[in-house]
């Protein structure tokens, strides 16, 4: 037809696109009220919406989970990343208890479903909290990577996010070193 074209069978047939599996990023916000002092909350919100764009640019879907007061509570589960979420960023404030550990069981038993329905999607786990919990024991890793970031601030530090960081078995990092 066009330039001789086509000249196999192989030509003509419908060739589905192939493309690189969805990302997932699973992001959950300690917003309780240790994360109030020294601004650390604030300087959250900068990361995160510097995160909510970049997701936005690569297309990825998000998932977030705010843990503060007495349950945690799904704000976005696996949509694609938007710009409304700058509006809910907005609106975030701390206060409350830190049911982190319930945000945290709760997000392993959705991704574990949500695998199963999706088994080629890359799941990413982005964990943003102060440390600052009474008490913990046997938190278990969840089934992604996963990264802790310390919003930890002030002269006194417990250091108790670097501790959770290990037995997650996630990557630790603190919000100096990335502003």
């Amino acid at each position: 037809m066009l330039n001789g074209r086509p000249r196999q069978r192989q030509d003509v047939l419908f060739h589905l696109r192939t493309r690189s599996p969805h990302e997932l990023w699973l992001v959950i916000v300690d917003a309780s009220a240790s994360t109030r002092r020294h601004q650390a909350l604030s300087d959250a919100k900068g990361l995160l919406a510097q995160l909510f764009d970049d997701a936005y640019r690569q297309r990825a879907r998000l998932a977030l989970m705010t843990a503060s007061g007495h349950a945690p509570a799904w704000q976005v589960q696996g949509l694609k990343a938007s710009t409304g979420l700058r509006h809910w960023l907005d609106g975030l404030g701390a206060g409350g208890g830190t049911p982190l550990l319930a945000a945290l069981g709760e997000a392993g038993r959705w991704l574990a479903a949500r695998q199963k329905r999706f088994p080629a999607e890359q799941q990413r786990l982005l964990l943003v909290t102060d440390g600052r919990l009474k008490e913990w024991s046997g938190v278990s890793a969840l089934e992604c990577p996963g990264l802790l970031i310390d919003i930890e601030r002030g002269p006194i530090r417990l250091g108790r996010a670097r501790q959770l960081a290990a037995e997650m078995q996630a990557d630790y990092r603190h919000i100096d070193e990335l502003i």
